[in-house]
């Protein structure tokens, strides 16, 4: 399935979070914090837009909404809650 962002909005692939802590204790899913890393699958139409496809970008903790893509999660955001391109 192909999925395009409209207007200001863009299409991110979430970062897996860590399930293992530093000291070697496995984390279960229900216990790990929501990522706030991802990769950008797509961008919409809208001249504001500064993200291009592949930038790993950080984003607000409760921003977006949660869709899933063949049988992946992926998260589409509004332009606003890109906090930050990390290089």
């Amino acid at each position: 399935m192909k999925i395009k962002p409209l207007g200001d909005r863009v299409l991110v692939k979430m970062v897996e979070g860590e399930t293992k802590t530093a000291g070697g204790l496995y984390i279960p899913q229900t216990a790990q914090e929501k990522t706030q890393e991802g990769t950008v699958l797509a961008v919409g139409d809208d001249e504001a837009i500064n993200v291009k496809v592949k930038d790993h970008v950080l984003y607000d903790k409760y921003a977006g909404s949660t869709i899933k893509v063949d049988g992946e999660d992926q998260l589409i955001l509004k332009i606003g809650d890109i906090l930050a391109i990390i290089a």
